[in-house]
């Protein structure tokens, strides 16, 4: 049984979860990624949700304010032997929700076009493509995604 435990970025198994994400990222985002590590540093978030199977950490993903009204959705993640089984949904509808709860009223978030999952993942929850924001503004292999919650 999946359990989502919300937590901030203090949490171990965030940071382990995140470790695994970025030597992934490292790989996919090649010489791009210096550029984008920059802007995903995890000390001060303060909404992170970590998956458990039994007590085992699976998959990860946070939110930091993004202007009064929106979020941004950062560091999702799941480990590769649980892919395919609607987990990132899981823990991203729980962002939604936890966004929700304390009066945000939207998610906006940036990943790669080359992230063929990760922009499936978006889509099919809702979230429609908006204007690449900054810092993200001019880099083409980004896109830019919004969802009212």
């Amino acid at each position: 049984m999946i359990v989502l435990q919300r937590s901030d970025s203090s949490n171990r198994d965030f940071q382990a979860l995140v470790k695994k994400l970025d030597s992934e990222l490292a790989i996919e985002n090649g010489e791009q990624d210096a550029f984008y590590s920059q802007f995903n540093t995890i000390e001060s978030l303060q909404h992170c949700v970590v998956a458990l199977d039994g007590n085992a950490p699976i998959a990860s993903g946070a939110f930091k304010k993004f202007d009064e009204s929106s979020v941004e959705i950062k560091r999702m993640y799941v480990s590769p032997k649980h892919r395919g089984r609607g987990i990132s949904k899981l823990v991203l509808n729980e962002l939604e929700l936890w966004a929700k709860e304390i009066g945000y009223t939207s998610c906006v978030l940036e990943t790669g076009t080359f992230l063929t999952p990760a922009v499936g993942l978006y889509k099919s929850q809702g979230y429609e493509v908006i204007p690449n924001y900054p810092p993200y503004s001019d880099i083409e292999t980004s896109v830019c995604f919004r969802k009212n919650v």
